[in-house]
C-alpha cells in the first residue's frame, strides 16, 4: 500500500492501534491472578487432549519460572505495541507489522507454559518463523533480509537438534508431560541416552540465544525496526533458550557434562560480547551485545546449578528484561527525533529530551549496576553466587566481574554520552517524543528502581517462585540491597572503578580493538557468507551427478542403491541362514493356472527388455501388468484387481500417444544391456528372498488383528482394504486424491496452453 503524493499517511493510533496494546495488557491481568498461589508454591496444570492417539496434550504447566517469564511477555509487549503506534503509526504496513508481533507473543507465551514437550517445540517453532518475519519486515533492504535469514536457518536447525531430543527425552521418561519429566531427573542422567538428549537439547538452546559460537545472528537480527529489537532481542526470544534450559535443569542439570557445557560456552559468551559490545558506536549494536552477554551470564549460572546460582540467575533475568528494553526503546526514541543512533554525533539531549533521558537514566544505572536500582542486587547476587561455587570459583567470578566493567561502559556510552555535555547546532530542534514513545521505558525504569528500593516485591511474586522451578526444590530467598561490606560489595566497587576509568578511556580501547579484530583470522559474519556458498556448491555439484536427465541413470542408481542396500542387510542381519527354502515341495502345491500366470508375465518382461519398439515395450509391461492383476484376481483381491487393470490400461493409452511422436529405440544402449539384465535379475532375487524370509518369520498381526476387529464396529464397513484406505488413512487418501488432482490441473493446463499458442500461430499465418 503506497502513499501517493500530497496523501498524508494514515495513523494506527486509533482503535486498531489501541487493540493491539490491550490484548497483551489483558493477558498480562489475567495471569495477575496466578500470581499468590505460585508465591505459595502451588503449580497449576491446565491442559486439554490435543493428539490423543499419540499422546499429546494441549496443557500448560504455570510455576513461579513460566509465569515470571509469562508476565514479562506480556507485560513488556505491552508497552512495546504502545510504543509502536507512533514509531510505526505511519508505515503502511504497521497492520502486517502488529500481526506478526502478536503472533511472535503468542509462540512465546506458549512456549513459555506449554507442559507438553510437543506441543513446546510447536511454539518453539512459531517464535522462529515470526521472528524471521519481524527482523525481516523492511522487506525492501538486502541486510534486513540476509539477517531474517541467516536467524532462521541457524535457530530453525537448531530446532530440528531439539525437536530430536525431545523424541528421545519422551521416550526414555515414558511421557512427554514436563511435569512429570521434571520428577524424574535421576533416572533420566542415568540412562545411556542422556549424553545424546543433552548434546540435542543444548544445540537447540545454544542456537536460540545466539551463544558462542552461534553468537552472530543476534546482532545482525538488530536490523528490525527497533520495537522488534525491544521485545524480541532483549526480553523475550533469545530468552527461549536459556528459558529451555533453567526448564530441564530438574531433569539434565547436576551432571559433569551439563556444568562444563554452559559454564565454559556461558562465560566465554560473556566476555566477548562484552568487549564487542564497547567497541560499537552504533548504541543500538552496543545494546545488542550487552544482550549477548547477559544470555552467556544466565546460560553461565543455570550450569553452576547451586541454589545461590539459580537464584542469582534469576533476579538477573528480571533485572536484564525490565533495564534492556527500556534501553532499546530509548534509543529508539532518539532515532526517532534526530535521525542517527551513532554515539560520535549524539551529545547533550538531555535539555531537549528530559523525560527520555530521565527513562535512560534509570536503566543505565540498573545495567551499571549502581544502588539503589535493582541491577546492584543482581550484580551483587552474581558475585556471591560466583565466590560461593566449589568448581570453577574463578572462572565464574573473574568472568561476571570483567563482564560487569564493560557493562558499566557501555552504559555510559548509551546514556552518558549522547545526554549529557553540550547540544551541537543541528540538534537544537529536537524536542521531547510522544507519551506513547516514553511511557514504555520510563515505567521500565521506574520498576527498576521499585524493585531495588522494595526487593521484597521482586522476591516474593517473582525471583523466590522462579528460583524453587529451576532448582527443584524450595530453597531461601533473600533479596536485599545492602547488609554488610563483604568480598562482593568489594567487588562492586572495583567494578565501578574499573568501569569508570574504561569509560573515560573507550574510544581510545574502542580503536585498540578494532585493529586487533581487523587482523583477526576469524570472523564469524563473513564465514556465514562462506558456508552458505560451500553449500550451494555442494547442492549444485550433487544435483549435476544425481539429476543428469538421463533416465536410464536413475533407474540404475536406484536399482543399484537398493541392490546394496539389501546385500548389506542380510550380511548384518544375517538373514540366509535361517531360511528353509524347499524349492521342489513349494512347486508341488503350485496348479496349472499360476504356472501360466508366471509364464505369462514372464514373457512379457523378456518382450519389454529385447524389442527396440517403444510401442511394443509399453504393451509387453502392459502384459505385465495383466498378469499382476490375475494374481490378485486369483487371491480374492478383486477391487485391487480392478485398480490394477484401469491404472495399467490408463498408462498404456496415455503412454502410447506420447509414444507416437518419438523414434524406435536405438542401439545405443545395446552394451549396456547385459550389465542392465544382470542389475534386474539381482534385484528381483534379492526382493525375491526379502519376501521368502518374511514370510518364513513370525508375522506381527497386531494391525491386522485390530483392522479386522475394528473394521465394521468403528467403521461400519465389511472391506477391510477400503475401511483402510477411506476411514483409518483417510488423511493419505485425501493426499494421495489431491496430488492426483493438481497434476492433472497442471496437465490440463499445460495442454490448454499448447493448443491456445497452436490457434494463435495459425492465426498469424
Amino acid at each position: 500500500m503506497a502513499t501517493t503524493a500530497g496523501e498524508v499517511p494514515r495513523v494506527y493510533g486509533g482503535a486498531a492501534g489501541w487493540i493491539s496494546v490491550l490484548i497483551p495488557a489483558a493477558i498480562f491481568a489475567w495471569l495477575t491472578q496466578f500470581l499468590a498461589p505460585v508465591a505459595a508454591g502451588e503449580t497449576v496444570l491446565i491442559g486439554v487432549d490435543w493428539v490423543p492417539s499419540m499422546e499429546v496434550r494441549l496443557s500448560f504447566l504455570i510455576d513461579g519460572l513460566s509465569l515470571t517469564f509469562a508476565l514479562l511477555i506480556s507485560g513488556i509487549g505491552a508497552l512495546v505495541t504502545l510504543y509502536s503506534t507512533q514509531y510505526l503509526g505511519r508505515h503502511p504496513e504497521y497492520p502486517r507489522f502488529v500481526l506478526f508481533l502478536l503472533l511472535f507473543m503468542a509462540g512465546m507465551l506458549g512456549l513459555v507454559l506449554a507442559d507438553n514437550l510437543i506441543a513446546l517445540f510447536v511454539f518453539w517453532e512459531i517464535t522462529t518463523i515470526s521472528s524471521y518475519l519481524l527482523i525481516g519486515f523492511d522487506s525492501d533492504s538486502a541486510k534486513s533480509r540476509r539477517s531474517a535469514l541467516q536467524a532462521l536457518l541457524l535457530t530453525a536447525t537448531g530446532g530440528l537438534a531439539l525437536l530430536a531430543g525431545m523424541i528421545l527425552l519422551g521416550t526414555v521418561a515414558g511421557s512427554f508431560e514436563l511435569s512429570v519429566i521434571l520428577g524424574m531427573g535421576d533416572e533420566i542422567r542415568a540412562d545411556p541416552l542422556y549424553l545424546p538428549i543433552l548434546i540435542l537439547f543444548l544445540a537447540g538452546a545454544f542456537t536460540k540465544s545466539a551463544q558462542f559460537p552461534f553468537h552472530f545472528w543476534l546482532p545482525n537480527a538488530m536490523a528490525a525496526p527497533t520495537p522488534v529489537s525491544a521485545y524480541l532481542h532483549s526480553a523475550t526470544m533469545v530468552k527461549a533458550g536459556v528459558f529451555l534450559l533453567a526448564r530441564m535443569n530438574p531433569a539434565l542439570g547436576g551432571t559433569e557434562p551439563w556444568f562444563w557445557a554452559l559454564v565454559i560456552a556461558g562465560g566465554f559468551t560473556t566476555v566477548f560480547a562484552s568487549l564487542l559490545a564497547v567497541r560499537q558506536t552504533d548504541i543500538k549494536q552496543v545494546l545488542a551485545y550487552t544482550t549477548l552477554m547477559a544470555l552467556g551470564a544466565l546460560t553461565l549460572f543455570i550450569g553452576a546449578g547451586t541454589s545461590d546460582a539459580i537464584k542469582a540467575a534469576m533476579i538477573f533475568l528480571v533485572v536484564h528484561s525490565l533495564y534492556k528494553a527500556a534501553l532499546f526503546l530509548m534509543i529508539g526514541l532518539v532515532d526517532h527525533e534526530t535521525g542517527t543512533r551513532e554515539v560520535e554525533e549524539l551529545r547533550g539531549l538531555a535539555r531537549k529530551m528530559p523525560v527520555t533521558f530521565l527513562a535512560g537514566a534509570l536503566a543505565a544505572i540498573s545495567m551499571a549496576g549502581i544502588p539503589p536500582l535493582i541491577g546492584f542486587i543482581g550484580k551483587e547476587f552474581l558475585y556471591k553466587a560466583g565466590l560461593a561455587l566449589d568448581t570453577g570459583q574463578l572462572w565464574v567470578t573473574g568472568t561476571i566481574f570483567a563482564a560487569s566493567v564493560l557493562m558499566f561502559v557501555a552504559a555510559g556510552i548509551s546514556v552518558a554520552r549522547p545526554f549529557l555535555g553540550r547540544l551541537p547546532d543541528r540538534l537544537s530542534a529536537t524536542h521531547e517524543g510522544p507519551a506513547a514513545m516514553w511511557i514504555g521505558p520510563l515505567t521500565l525504569g521506574a520498576l527498576g528502581l521499585l524493585f531495588g528500593l522494595s526487593s521484597g516485591l521482586a522476591e516474593t511474586w517473582l525471583v523466590a517462585p522462579a528460583t524453587w522451578a529451576v532448582y527443584g526444590a524450595e530453597t531461601k530467598v533473600d533479596l536485599y540491597l545492602f547488609r554488610e561490606v563483604n568480598a562482593a560489595f568489594l567487588l562492586s566497587l572495583a567494578t565501578f572503578a574499573a568501569g569508570l576509568v574504561l569509560y573515560l578511556a573507550h574510544r581510545r580501547l574502542r580503536a585498540v580493538m578494532a585493529r586487533a579484530i581487523e587482523i583477526s583470522p576469524i570472523r564469524f559474519d563473513p564465514a556465514w557468507d562462506r558456508v552458505l556458498d560451500g553449500l550451494k556448491a555442494l547442492a549444485a555439484w550433487q544435483t549435476g551427478i544425481l539429476q543428469s536427465g538421463v533416465l536410464q541413470r536413475y533407474m540404475v542408481t536406484i536399482l543399484g542403491t537398493l541392490a546394496v542396500g539389501l546385500l548389506a542387510t542380510f550380511w548384518a542381519k544375517d538373514v540366509l541362514s535361517p531360511i528353509d527354502l524347499d524349492l521342489a515341495g513349494e512347486l508341488d502345491t503350485l496348479q496349472f493356472t499360476q504356472f501360466a500366470i508366471v509364464g505369462f508375465i514372464c514373457a512379457g518382461a523378456l518382450l519389454a527388455a529385447c524389442t527396440s519398439s517403444r510401442m511394443t515395450a509399453v504393451a509387453a509391461l502392459g502384459v505385465v501388468g495383466v498378469g499382476v492383476a490375475l494374481i490378485f484376481i486369483m487371491f480374492s483381491a478383486p477391487d485391487v484387481a480392478i485398480t490394477q487393470l484401469l491404472v495399467e490400461t490408463l498408462t498404456i493409452v496415455l503412454v502410447a500417444v506420447a509414444m507416437l511422436k518419438l523414434p524406435t529405440l536405438g542401439l545405443r544402449t545395446e552394451a549396456r544391456r547385459p550389465w542392465h539384465a544382470a542389475l534386474a535379475v539381482a534385484v528381483g532375487g534379492l526382493v525375491t528372498l526379502v519376501l521368502i524370509a518374511v514370510l518364513q518369520g513370525d508375522i506381527d498381526r497386531r494391525l491386522t488383528d485390530y483392522f479386522e476387529a475394528a473394521s465394521w464396529p468403528e467403521a461400519y464397513g465389511r472391506n477391510i482394504v477400503n475401511v483402510i484406505l477411506v476411514d483409518f488413512r483417510a488423511l493419505d487418501t485425501f493426499g494421495e486424491i489431491a496430488v492426483v488432482v493438481i497434476a492433472a490441473l497442471a496437465a490440463f493446463a499445460l495442454l490448454r496452453g499448447t493448443r491456445g499458442r497452436r490457434a494463435a500461430e495459425g492465426e498469424g499465418e
